[in-house]
Order: C-alpha cells, then structure tokens, then sequence
C-alpha cells in the first residue's frame, strides 16, 4: 500500500497500532467483526456524525459504504476516502464515480479524507493491526477549517487506538 500515492503532506495525520499474538488474517477477520456499539464512545460519536447508521454496523460495513468511498483492498487492508466538508453539521460529503476521482477531487473549500486501515505482520508470528487517517485541504479556505477542527480531532483521535483496535486484538488473541 501506498498511502502517499492517495494524499501526500497531510495537514493532519493521525495512525494507531495494536499488536497481536495471531496472524494477519486472522486479526483482520476478528476486526472485521467489531460493531459500532461495541465502542461506546466512537460509535456514539460516529452515529451522531453520520445519521442512520445502525449500532450493529461493523467498522468495516462502515468504511465501505456511504458516505466513503472504498479506494483500494486487499487480503487485509482497506483505502476509504472522504471528500466534502467534513465541519458541517448535516455531512456534506461527496459520493465518488471511481477511486481515481479522489486523486483529482478540488471542489473549493473542502478536504480529502483518507481512511487506511490493515493488518500487518511484526515478524514474530504475530501481527499488527493499524489505522491510519489523512486529512488534506483543497486549498486554503479548506486548510483553515480543518485548523479549526484540530482540538475536536486531538481530544478524540485517541479513541480509536482505545476502542476498536485494542477489542480487536483482544478478541483475536482470546480465540
């Protein structure tokens, strides 16, 4: 996978990683399995940001449909993007024709979102389990917005290290 490929020089990058005594496949299957209402916080949170999306809803149902756009997939890896105005309270985001349509996505005023979640090996036998967020401004107006998001991404950027990842690797390394 090539992240920079998708968004390079991000305004804002955040990644999480968990590690695990189990394979990759076997991580990615068991957090494939993880729902929204299994993360009390973030699926609150991610429920209250995108209406009509059902507690039950796994993070990987999630990421691939609306309002992402899968980009890319493997084995174990999964590319989202977001493109649109991601402040706005109603989710003015963008669906996509094609994945290549993020690459060349320069509505004024607004961001490209990437979402880069995977499995990978750690050389031990074991694994890990990473996720990854990009953010990238089309140009200033939108750079200045997502500015302005940084404490609201800061206070909670964490939760995903806390909530899916870690339930994740616990119930691979349970099984």
């Amino acid at each position: 996978m090539n992240l920079d490929r998708w968004l390079d020089e991000p305004l804002v990058c955040t990644r999480h990683r968990r590690e695990s005594r189990v394979g990759e496949h076997e991580l990615w299957a068991v957090a494939a399995t993880v729902q929204l209402r299994d993360c009390r916080i973030l699926g609150r949170l991610i429920q209250a940001r995108i209406p009509g999306l059902r507690s039950s809803e796994t993070f990987y149902e999630l990421f691939g449909g609306k309002p992402f756009n899968v980009l890319d997939e493997g084995p174990t890896y999964r590319l989202s993007g977001l493109c649109g105005r991601i402040w706005t309270v109603r989710g003015d985001f963008a669906m996509l024709g094609a994945p290549a349509d993020f690459l060349t996505w320069d509505v004024p005023g607004t961001v490209r979102v990437l979402f880069a979640n995977w499995a990978e090996p750690t050389g031990d036998g074991g694994s890990a389990l990473v996720s990854e967020v990009r953010i990238g401004a089309v140009d200033r107006r939108g750079a200045l917005r997502v500015r302005a998001l940084q404490p609201f991404i800061s206070a909670f950027q964490g939760l995903v290290g806390a909530e899916p990842l870690t339930l994740a690797v616990r119930r691979a390394t349970s099984r």
